[in-house]
Formats: structure tokens, C-alpha cells, sequence
């Protein structure tokens, strides 16, 4: 069986994404081949098929046109705790676990704020995507902004909000920023549970 996947123009971690839930279509051996705009995504998907022990061959089509072809045997291999070789982002796991997601901004990295802001969209993505969820994600400061009215990411936020995720964020931040009738998804925390919840944590992850 052939499953095509198109990705182009797809920033990461849509393309592994996408060549992943190809994968378990298959539900089986098959071949998957995946059509990408970047090299990067070239080597994240080669990376998802040698992690997988599958067959992987990528030849480049034209001018940003790049097609990765994955012979697909078995079920894909567990990825273990703290691997995040098969994407790009955050790795993944099984079912829930103690993990913290603190978000301070709403841009991740600095160097360019629409660039940062687009990454950003795209971690909160990928964190839907995830076999092993945060338990609670926190917002304060600049990130207090990605909950409320306007967010590009609040889809997300109220899908992973559906799967049991905490959300939660700062009163006073959204106070600051005269967000404090804004707020769209999640509820309401204090400096205090923030400190608690980040102390108690098994890991605290920081984009």
C-alpha cells in the first residue's frame, strides 16, 4: 500500500505529523512517501524513519521540492522519555505524566518577534499532538496574552484544555495588559500556585 503525503509549505512539525499519522493508516508494511519544501524536514523525517528501522530514501525535485519515500515494516518503535529525534519539538511519550509547560511570552527565542511568534503557534501545536501530555501548562507575563481574545493558538489550547491539560494564567499579568476580561480558555492562577505548581513538577519545560 502507498500513502502520499503532501507537506509542502508546512512549517515543522506538520510534516513528521502528517508522515506519522500516514504511518498508522498503513496499519501494517506499506510505503509512505512525503513531499516537503526543506531540507530541515528532509532530516526530521529521516531521523522518524531511522528511529523506526524503516528504509528511507530522499531526492530533491526541483527548487524547494523535496520527496522522502519511508518503506514502512511493523508497528513504529517506542520512543523513550527525553528522545525528540522524530521532531522537532517537544518528545513524546504514553498516555499523562508531571511534566510543566511555562510559557512567559507570547514569541519563543528572541532574534525576531514574528518569527518567534511563529514558533510559538507552532509548539503549542505540537503539544496537541503529543502521546504524553503536560499535565498543566502555565502563563504569565507576555505569554498571558496567548489565552485570550485574539490568540492564534486558543484552538489548540481548549483541545489540550479537552484532554485534561491544566491551563492556567497569571491574574496580575492579565491585569497589566488589561487582558483580565479577555481570557478565552483555562482559568485564573497566582504567583503562589505558580511557584507551587513549578516546584512540584517532575520536569518543567520552558520554550
Amino acid at each position: 500500500m502507498l500513502k502520499k503525503v503532501n507537506a509542502m509549505g508546512d512549517p515543522c512539525p506538520i510534516p513528521v505529523i502528517k508522515t506519522k499519522n500516514a504511518i498508522k493508516e498503513l496499519a501494517g508494511s506499506g510505503t509512505v512517501e512525503t513531499l516537503v519544501d526543506n531540507e530541515i524536514a528532509v532530516q526530521n523525517l529521516t531521523r522518524l524513519a531511522n528511529n523506526n528501522g524503516y528504509a528511507v530514501k530522499s531526492e530533491k525535485l526541483g527548487d524547494k521540492e523535496f520527496r522522502v519515500v519511508m518503506e514502512v515494516t511493523g508497528a513504529p518503535a517506542a520512543q523513550s522519555a527525553g528522545d525528540d529525534s522524530e521532531t522537532c519539538l517537544v518528545p513524546a511519550g504514553t498516555g499523562r505524566n508531571d511534566t510543566v509547560v511555562v510559557i512567559s511570552s507570547p514569541c519563543m527565542g528572541t532574534g525576531s518577534d514574528e518569527l518567534g511568534a511563529a514558533l510559538m503557534k507552532s509548539f503549542i501545536f505540537a503539544l496537541t499532538q503529543q502521546d504524553t501530555l503536560p499535565k498543566s501548562i502555565l502563563f504569565y507575563n507576555g505569554g498571558a496574552k496567548l489565552t485570550t481574545e485574539g490568540s492564534a493558538s486558543l484552538e489548540d489550547l481548549k483541545s489540550l484544555e479537552a484532554q485534561g491539560v491544566e491551563i492556567l494564567t497569571c491574574g496580575t499579568c492579565l491585569n497589566f495588559f488589561g487582558l483580565g476580561d479577555k481570557l478565552q480558555v483555562g482559568g485564573v492562577t497566582n504567583m503562589y500556585d505558580i511557584v507551587e505548581k513549578m516546584s512540584s513538577a517532575g520536569r518543567v519545560v520552558r520554550p
